[in-house]
């Protein structure tokens, strides 16, 4: 049975308090999924693309992290 994490989070901005806790937990699970949600009630600093992009290149040399928005 594979572990599978589903990290939800606006990432706006995508922080090093996120990545340090996304690197942290990487080595207890097969696959972890960086779910970008929205917040109705604020206005994004940065767009949903921009978002997502910074979360793919930080780990695009992970194949076990997917990014999604």
């Amino acid at each position: 049975m594979q572990r599978i994490c589903l990290f939800p989070g606006t990432f706006d901005p995508v922080t090093l308090g996120h990545i340090d806790i996304i690197d942290r937990a990487l080595p207890l699970f097969d696959k972890f999924i960086i779910g970008i949600g929205r917040n109705s009630s604020k206005e994004p600093m940065f767009s949903e693309e921009k978002r997502l992009n910074w979360l793919k290149e930080i780990y695009k040399n992970n194949p076990t992290v997917d990014a999604l928005a």
